[in-house]
């Protein structure tokens, strides 16, 4: 006899709301965040901030959203919904800048999570390079966490070498700390080696994590799972360092398990949903997968 679920008192989705471009190829942006979030438990929202044309080859067009359709978008959430945490993204130009921050200020004591999306995985920009300062003194001070790459702290914080070795990342992460974030991590993909180590730095804690770097193209995505996946893991409760590590193993596995797949001709995407998919799915996957590939020549 089935339980008649309808009788339950209902629960409350725990939510996370991200704001952030729209990427064709689903790999990156909003795309990811959602996907992130539903493996992680947790139910997405989405403001847009922009419309891009893009592969696994890099970004072909990018059209931005009016900021003040991007502020009625966030009217339209905050007047109905209860947000647990909130990640941004791609923000595209100042006046968006203005406008999330802005509405950002509306929302206490829930973590906000400031990725900074400066350019993409293969090196289109995404943010106008005037709209850097502004994302430093309007966005950094109410962010929980900023989670800029080794090339993009190099520019928030002007510097034309990247940093390099742990001292020069650490000195790197101080001087955005000082911008008025409680906590910085500065990701170290980009650094050469068989490891990669990311710096998380607070006010009261230096922490290095490091794990095994994985030999694949398809990394198409990274920043913006790792950012919404501590967004998550924060809206349910956790506290900064354990949603950080809980974010970089999780995508540390997505990036393995995407690492058996191909997709497009350039930077492929992380499996977001592996935990969800068994060995014989994947086998099904992959074989409908080349019959489809081979039926649209």
């Amino acid at each position: 006899m089935h339980k008649d679920l309808t009788q339950e008192r209902p629960r409350s989705y725990t939510t996370v709301l991200t704001i952030a471009g729209s990427d064709t190829c689903a790999g990156a942006g909003i795309q990811a965040d959602l996907k992130t979030f539903s493996a992680l438990h947790c139910y997405g929202l989405t403001v847009i901030t922009a419309l891009t044309a893009q592969n696994t080859r890099g970004v072909d067009a990018v059209i931005p959203v009016d900021k003040e359709f991007t502020r009625k978008q966030l009217h339209a959430l905050l007047e109905d919904i209860n947000i647990d945490a909130v990640k941004t993204g791609m923000l595209g130009n100042s006046g968006t800048i203005q406008v999330v921050a802005e509405e950002l200020r509306k929302l206490k004591g829930i973590p906000v999570i400031v990725d900074t999306v400066l350019a993409s995985t293969g090196g289109s920009c995404l943010l106008d390079s005037d709209a850097v300062p502004l994302m430093k003194e309007l966005l950094f001070p109410q962010a929980t966490l900023v989670t800029p790459n080794i090339p993009e702290a190099a520019t928030l914080t002007g510097k034309k070498r990247l940093p390099t070795s742990r001292t020069q990342i650490r000195k790197t992460a101080e001087e955005l700390l000082a911008s008025g974030p409680e906590a910085v991590m500065i990701k170290g993909g980009h650094m050469e080696g068989d490891e990669c180590s990311d710096l998380l730095l607070t006010r009261q804690k230096e922490v290095w994590l490091t794990s095994k770097r994985i030999d694949t193209p398809n990394t198409h995505g990274t920043g913006c799972t790792l950012s919404s996946a501590v967004a998550a893991f924060m809206a349910r409760g956790m506290q900064l360092e354990n949603a950080v590590r809980q974010a970089k193993h999780y995508v540390h596995e997505s990036l393995q398990a995407g690492a058996r797949f191909t997709m497009g001709k350039g930077h492929g995407p992380l499996h977001h949903a592996y935990r969800y998919w068994n060995a014989s799915e994947m086998s099904i996957r992959e074989d409908s997968g080349a019959a489809g590939r081979s039926s649209n020549r």
